[in-house]
């Protein structure tokens, strides 16, 4: 299990090298039509039928998100102003996500559910599984149980994130094309930049998955 969790988190790095590597490609690569990532996603709102959604320019490199608590779609400087075919595919990326609060989609909805929950969980999971651990008695025992079971919420979370991620990225190519933002030939790339950040969620999930096998392992023989 430990070998695993040690190539879940090597997998996670080389996710992480490679979304960067892929986006810098392809940030130098100009859509043909000129458009900014901005300019897509506020067209995509409308031809949607969403106008109760504001676009946001936020600090950072590789920010970009989409705040269902605020109806706000905040996409960074390089992509905000950008007419790169990498900035595109971000920008639909995020408005894919404002298209599915819009529609009510499903994991989309639990996932805004159960975040407070598994935001809890990330903060408190280790801290007390480290506490009990310091304690041989029932109290500190039980301090690791409750330290894995919210340790368990934020592995959930990140479970549903993954087709919340997908499916965002599935609409988002669908409308690049659609609604002539990319060509065929440009659409590709953004595909590619999609793809990467994908594997960084997927990478994600393996890790937290392991690290929850692992936690419970160690909770089993001490229960013994």
């Amino acid at each position: 299990m430990f070998i695993l969790l040690i190539l879940a988190i090597i997998l996670t790095m080389y996710a992480q090298a490679n979304v960067s590597g892929t986006y810098n490609k392809y940030a130098n690569v100009r859509n043909k039509r000129g458009y900014t990532g901005a300019q897509v996603a506020t067209m995509m709102l409308q031809n949607a039928g969403i106008y109760d959604v504001s676009v946001e320019r936020v600090g950072g490199n590789l920010t970009d998100h989409y705040d269902p608590r605020t109806k706000t779609l905040r996409l960074s400087q390089n992509v905000y102003d950008s007419v790169s075919v990498a900035a595109l595919g971000v920008a639909a990326h995020e408005t894919g996500h404002a298209i599915q609060h819009d529609v009510g989609y499903g994991p989309l909805a639990l996932r805004s559910f159960f975040y407070p929950v598994a935001n809890l969980g990330s903060r408190l999971a280790m801290p007390l599984i480290f506490i009990g651990m310091l304690f041989s008695s029932h109290s500190g025992y039980l301090m690791i149980q409750i330290g894995i079971l919210f340790f368990a919420a934020s592995v959930v979370f990140t479970l549903i994130t993954l087709p919340v991620e997908f499916d965002a990225s599935a609409r988002a190519t669908e409308l690049l094309v659609e609604q002539n933002f990319l060509d065929e030939s440009e659409v590709e790339g953004s595909k590619k930049v999609l793809r990467a950040a994908a594997l960084t969620y997927v990478a994600a999930a393996i890790v937290a998955v392991l690290q929850l096998l692992r936690l419970i392992g160690i909770f089993g023989r001490r229960s013994d």
